[in-house]
């Protein structure tokens, strides 16, 4: 006799990258996110704890600092707990395989934060899982770190085009409405933050001129993506191997880390390859960037990268651009955990 107990759930929706979603859907999540932290930091009574009783699994194969407390604190806003589980507790794909890491702890939690190497990693653990998995970063994408950085730009415009000093008032105006237009110049690596701005930014309207070193080149589906958009919203997408041609006119200057974790052993030939690229005020200057440019990092930051005449200046948003962190990974679990799709 054959068993029959097969209660199959229905696969439940993921956030893997901001490629699978419309310009609407990620920017009416930064509008949430925004009601958020809006609710959160008026005080506001009475706030709905819809994950009471509810287990988040943050899986971390790498270190993290602001993912892992923006997740831990935006679950425990909702009433849920997060249970984290570092490279120690549980490798992935190591003493046991994603497949069967994927079941047996999607069969006891009601949703997954991984942050993975591969990209194959984190399609596996959502293909296998039964409950929503997030992308908390991967080799290729890191969605949650680029609609953290929409809504610091969202935040930023508001205030400049409204001329006040409000601190918590972008929610009176959805973020459709201040991005569009906008020129964004990258100044670094062709890596996972590249990649997920040129898959999300086109897309609302915000043109991207990406300068990285002869060699350090984007995964051309990226690119096809990013074109595809582009034509469809007006924007443009330029690639260069000159910081100088990326910053001029732009709006908003980003960089990141050159030299990530696991290529430490590439760091001597890195910072050779990149010499010429570390954003100063001086770059800034003879590239033309636009007279009220602004300064972007997902942090951690390295002086190579950016000096300190620019990240700490007026111009340097990269502090509201880490709590954003928490803002949009709650809207995200919100979005996923309690209404049950984006």
């Amino acid at each position: 006799m054959s068993a029959t107990f097969s209660l199959k759930p229905k696969k439940p929706n993921h956030f893997i990258t901001t490629a699978d979603y419309s310009a609407e859907q990620l920017l009416d999540l930064v509008h949430r996110a925004i009601q958020f932290k809006v609710q959160a930091k008026s005080g506001q009574k009475g706030v709905e704890r819809p994950l009471t009783g509810k287990t988040m699994a943050l899986l971390f194969s790498k270190r993290s600092t602001r993912t892992r407390v923006a997740t831990e604190t935006a679950v425990n806003y909702l009433g849920g707990h997060a249970m984290f589980l570092g490279g120690q507790d549980i490798q992935l794909g190591v003493n046991e395989s994603l497949l069967d890491t994927s079941r047996v702890v999607s069969s006891m939690v009601d949703g997954i934060m991984a942050r993975v190497g591969a990209h194959e990693e984190i399609e596996t653990l959502a293909k296998e899982s039964n409950v929503p998995v997030i992308n908390a970063l991967s080799d290729k994408y890191h969605p949650t770190q680029i609609l953290a950085d929409l809504m610091t730009l969202h935040e930023y415009y508001y205030h400049k085009k409204n001329g006040i000093t409000e601190t918590y008032g972008a929610h009176k105006q959805h973020p459709a409405e201040t991005l569009k237009g906008l020129k964004v110049a990258w100044v670094g690596d062709a890596n996972n933050i590249l990649q997920e701005i040129l898959v999300a930014f086109p897309k609302c309207g915000i043109s991207v001129s990406a300068a990285c070193p002869p060699g350090y080149v984007c995964d051309q589906d990226v690119v096809d993506m990013a074109m595809a958009d582009a034509a469809q919203t007006g924007a443009t997408v330029e690639f260069t191997t000159s910081p100088e041609q990326a910053v001029k006119g732009c709006d908003v200057i980003v960089t990141d880390t050159w030299v990530s974790m696991g290529q430490e052993e590439e760091k001597k030939k890195r910072l050779v390859d990149f010499s010429g690229y570390q954003v100063t005020m001086d770059l800034a200057a003879r590239g033309g960037a636009k007279e009220d440019w602004i300064f972007m990092h997902c942090l951690p930051r390295k002086p190579e990268e950016v000096d300190d005449e620019v990240f700490y200046s007026d111009r340097s948003v990269v502090f509201a651009e880490a709590e954003n962190r928490k803002w949009t990974i709650l809207s995200i679990v919100d979005a996923l955990l309690v209404r049950g799709s984006i």
